[in-house]
C-alpha cells in the first residue's frame, strides 16, 4: 500500500516519507478499510512534531480520523460487514499505523457504519472533532433547554458543538469567534448570537443574551484563557467541557467562585474516554449526522503524495476555517 510515515518527531518537511509498505492483516477482532479520505486534526500534527508526545514505535503512519471501504475482517468479526462503508477514530491512538495511507488495520469497534447520505471526505471529519464537541456538551446530561456557549465556534470542534447543542435542544447557543468571517460560520451552524472576543466582553454579553441567567454549559478551546469570562458567565450548577488551554496551559483556578457556584469542570480527550462514552458517542453522531443537517466545513482538499503540505497547512491555523482531507485514490 502507498503510506506516509515518519520514522522520528520533527519538522514535516524533514520527517515524513512516502512509499510503499505492505498492508497490515486484521487480527481477531480487527477489521481492515480501504480508505478514501482521512482527516488530520491539530493533534495529529502536534504528535509528529513532538511538541504533545514522542515517537513510541519504530515507525508512524498519521492520522486517527478516515473513512473507507471494510476489504478484510478479522477473526470474531462478522463476515457481513465486508464492503461496508466506515468511518475510523482513534485509529493511531497507541498503534503505530493511522490513516495516512492506502489501508489501515483497527479494532472493528472504532470503524463504526458511515451515515446515511455522507460522502468519505464528511466521514472523516468525525472523530476527533465530532466526538470531543459530543463528549463536553453531553458528558453532564441532556442540553434540551439550556443555555449553551461555544468559545471558537469556528473551530473545528466548536463548529460541531453548535450543531450538537441545537440538535440537542439547547435553548440558546451562542458561539465566541474572532473574525466577522468565522462569526458567519458559527451563524450558519446555527449559532443563536456570536461575541467577538477581541472587541467585546465575553462574560457581559453572554449574561446580557441570556437575560442575566449565565450559560448552562460551556465548551471551551482554550479553558485558561478564558477562566475570567467562563467565571462570569456560569450560572450556579453549570458545567464546563474543556479541550484545550492552549494560551495559558497551567492556569490559576478560580477555586472558590466555581465551589460557590457548583460548577463541574471536566477535562475531555477523546482517545481514552470510557467505551460507554465512546458508544454513546457514536450512537448520536450516527442520528445527527443522518437527519440530513448535518455541515463540513473543509478547508481544503489535498492527495495523498502532498502529505507534507496538508500538515504545514494545518499547523498555519488561523489561515484556515474548517478541516483538512487527504484524498486517497
Amino acid at each position: 500500500m502507498r503510506a506516509g510515515w515518519y520514522e522520528r518527531n520533527g519538522p514535516a518537511r524533514e520527517v515524513l516519507r512516502l512509499g510503499e509498505m505492505p498492508a497490515v492483516e486484521p487480527g481477531p477482532g480487527e477489521v481492515r478499510v480501504r480508505l478514501h479520505a482521512s482527516g488530520i486534526n491539530p493533534s495529529d500534527v502536534k504528535g509528529r512534531a513532538g511538541l504533545t508526545r514522542k515517537i513510541a514505535f519504530p515507525r508512524v503512519i498519521p492520522q486517527s480520523d478516515g473513512a473507507g471501504v471494510i476489504e478484510a475482517v478479522g477473526a470474531g468479526v462478522p463476515a457481513a460487514r465486508l464492503g461496508q462503508k466506515v468511518w475510523t477514530f482513534n485509529a493511531q491512538w497507541q498503534r503505530p499505523f493511522g490513516t495516512a495511507a492506502e489501508t489501515v488495520t483497527l479494532p472493528a469497534s472504532t470503524a463504526p457504519p458511515l451515515p446515511a447520505g455522507l460522502d468519505y471526505a464528511a466521514g472523516a471529519c468525525l472523530g476527533i472533532p465530532v466526538m470531543t464537541a459530543h463528549r463536553c456538551l453531553f458528558a453532564d446530561g441532556p442540553v434540551d433547554g439550556l443555555n449553551v456557549l461555544v468559545t471558537g465556534g469556528a473551530g473545528v470542534v466548536g463548529h460541531y458543538a453548535v450543531q450538537l447543542a441545537k440538535w440537542g435542544g439547547a435553548k440558546t447557543v451562542i458561539a465566541t469567534v474572532s473574525s466577522e468571517a468565522k462569526a458567519q460560520a458559527a451563524r450558519e451552524a446555527g449559532a443563536d448570537h456570536v461575541i467577538n472576543y477581541r472587541s467585546e466582553d465575553v462574560g457581559e454579553r453572554a449574561l446580557a443574551l441570556t437575560a442575566g441567567a449565565g450559560v448552562d454549559r460551556i465548551v471551551d478551546v482554550d479553558f485558561g484563557a478564558n477562566l475570567a469570562a467562563s467565571q462570569q458567565a456560569i450560572r450556579n450548577g453549570g458545567a464546563i467541557g474543556l479541550y484545550a488551554s492552549t494560551g495559558v496551559p497551567e492556569p490559576a483556578l478560580p477555586v472558590y467562585p466555581f465551589m460557590f457556584k457548583n460548577v463541574t469542570v471536566r477535562f475531555v480527550l477523546v482517545y481514552n474516554m470510557s467505551d460507554a462514552a465512546k458508544a454513546q458517542a457514536v450512537a448520536d453522531i450516527d442520528k445527527w449526522a443522518s437527519g440530513g443537517r448535518a455541515r463540513f466545513l473543509i478547508a481544503r482538499h489535498f492527495a495523498l503524495e502532498r502529505l507534507v503540505e496538508a500538515h504545514e497547512f494545518v499547523e498555519a491555523g488561523d489561515r484556515k476555517i474548517g478541516h483538512v482531507v487527504l484524498d486517497i485514490p
